[in-house]
This record gives C-alpha cells, sequence and structure tokens, in this order.
C-alpha cells in the first residue's frame, strides 16, 4: 500500500490561436478551426506534452483525434451572450468593457453569463477531476479567460485582479492540488521566451500603443 499523498497534478492547456483570434470574440460560438499558425502551435504544443504520460484528458468538447478525449462542458469559454461573435474593436469602445477590466467580479455579459459563476463552474469541475484521477497528471484543455480565472482562485488571487494574469495560445499552466494547499507549478509555459521579444517589438513606445495593446488582448484575445 502506497503511504504517498494523493496528488493530482492540473496542466491547463489553452488551445492554439484560430481564425478569429485578436479579431473577434468568439466565446461558445461553433465552427470555429484552428488557423494555419494555430496548427503550427499545436503541433509543437503537442511535442512538448509527448514526455508527459497523463492519467487523463478532458475538454469542454469530446472531440477525438486519435486521443481519447473526455467531455467537460463546465470548462467551455465564458458565455459572453451578445457579445459573441462582435468584432473586438467595438467591444473596447463600450463602458462594460471597462468594468470587465477593473471589476470583472460585478460584470454580467449581457444575455451570457456572470464572471464569477464562470469561476466556480470552472474550479468545481476540475476539482471533480481531481477526485477522479489522484494520482497522476491530467490534461485540460481550455480557454484563456478560464485559465486565468482557476489560476487566480488556486493562487488566492481576488476575481477583480485576474487580468493581470496572461494566459498566451498554446501555453501550459500547471496547478498541484492534494491534501495541502494548492501549488501553481507553472504559469503560461510557452516552452520559449520568443514571444516576450514578441511583446516588446509590438511597443511600449507611446501611451496611445499602451492603451491599444491592453486593449487588444482581453478578454482572451477571442478566445
Amino acid at each position: 500500500m502506497s503511504i504517498l499523498p494523493a496528488v493530482t497534478i492540473l496542466l491547463l492547456i489553452r488551445h492554439a490561436v484560430t481564425e478569429v483570434t485578436g479579431k473577434r470574440l468568439s466565446g461558445q460560438a461553433a465552427g470555429i478551426h484552428l488557423s494555419t499558425k494555430g496548427q503550427e502551435q499545436a503541433a509543437r504544443l503537442a511535442e512538448r506534452l509527448a514526455a508527459i504520460r497523463m492519467a487523463g484528458l478532458y475538454a469542454p468538447i469530446a472531440t477525438s483525434q486519435g486521443l481519447r478525449v473526455s467531455a467537460a462542458p463546465e470548462l467551455q469559454e465564458v458565455g459572453y451572450g451578445r457579445w459573441t461573435g462582435r468584432p473586438i474593436a467595438q467591444l473596447v469602445r463600450t463602458s462594460l468593457w471597462k468594468r470587465v477590466h477593473e471589476s470583472p467580479s460585478s460584470v454580467r455579459f449581457p444575455g451570457g453569463e456572470a464572471i464569477t459563476d464562470v469561476q466556480r463552474r470552472a474550479v468545481a469541475a476540475l476539482e471533480a477531476i481531481a477526485a477522479r484521477h489522484p494520482r497522476g497528471p491530467i490534461g485540460v484543455v481550455t480557454h484563456a479567460d478560464v485559465i486565468r480565472l482557476v489560476v487566480a482562485h488556486y493562487a488566492g488571487i481576488h476575481l477583480d485582479l485576474f487580468q493581470r494574469l496572461i494566459v498566451s495560445p498554446a501555453s501550459v499552466s500547471s496547478v498541484e492540488l492534494g491534501d495541502g494547499p494548492p501549488r501553481i507549478l507553472r504559469m503560461n509555459d510557452t516552452g520559449t521566451l520568443a514571444d516576450l521579444a514578441l511583446h516588446r517589438a509590438k511597443g511600449r513606445s507611446s501611451p496611445s500603443a499602451r492603451r491599444g495593446d491592453r486593449r487588444s488582448s482581453r478578454p482572451g484575445k477571442g478566445s
């Protein structure tokens, strides 16, 4: 009989870029596919994950492509309601966009979900997954805002500050759950530092550039 404590390592995997990432808020819309760049990101991500022997793999929809994927619909993207499908360039001009970034705990999207409810359902889903797999790493494929919300929860970060966390496409974040306090093992691991150079190259040269960068990056850059 093993005397080692039961510990679950959750690998929180953001999907790669789609055809609308950074352009429209796709939300829970169907028919969104990876772009050519996204397919390349996904291939590199698969190579990085190949060394890990996962005890299970979960995604909002069980779309198996040579892998056994279990459905976890509670991990689906935020329900943006009437914001779904709208260009981000339009949304950044709304008063609600400002509230999403300054006091997200008070926000419910028009015809959609409250951000507090999204965090609650996602954390509950991960707790249930961890209970089913008390040992071994588990892969969980989901969306940027969902990952940021659950990492904020496990890190003890107030919901109104979750926008300070960055989750890049095809990145891996990791949380350890067990009998003790949760531990954040990885955050936004892309396997390279090239994205930091790219981030700087996009420019912090002027106040207008800084404002533009913030606006285009949230919520979820379209997923």
